[in-house]
């Protein structure tokens, strides 16, 4: 009977630590103010982009986490003007409402504000 309290107490503590570590889990900001160049900055919900996406990657394979990184490879030239808003952003907007799914918006003012 003792045995069972010290194994009970031990993966009590082990499924604490699993928790506490997926909890502490760095996720990045709820909304990030991203340089839209001259049209603007964008608010950019990013809590919302992870619930709907559940993928990380889907965004970071392109864009590493790392803060103003969209301005920094535009300067690098690693990025095109509008590559991101282009083929990244619009494009998976569009793909979601093509496919009958609730999307984020397709037009400029939408997401630039001045």
């Amino acid at each position: 009977m003792k045995e069972k309290m010290i194994v009970l107490a031990i993966l009590s503590v082990l499924f604490l630590m699993i928790g506490i570590a997926f909890a502490s889990q760095n996720n990045g900001s709820e909304k990030i103010d991203l340089d839209g160049g001259s049209k603007g900055a964008i608010d950019f919900p990013h809590h919302l982009h992870q619930t709907v996406l559940g993928d990380c990657n889907a965004c970071h394979d392109v864009f590493p986490k790392q803060t103003g990184i969209i301005k920094s490879l535009k300067e690098q030239n690693k990025l095109e003007k509008k590559q991101v808003m282009n083929k990244t952003c619009i494009k998976c907007h569009r793909d979601m409402a093509k496919a009958g799914d609730k999307s984020g918006p397709t037009g400029c003012s939408k997401c630039h504000t001045k």
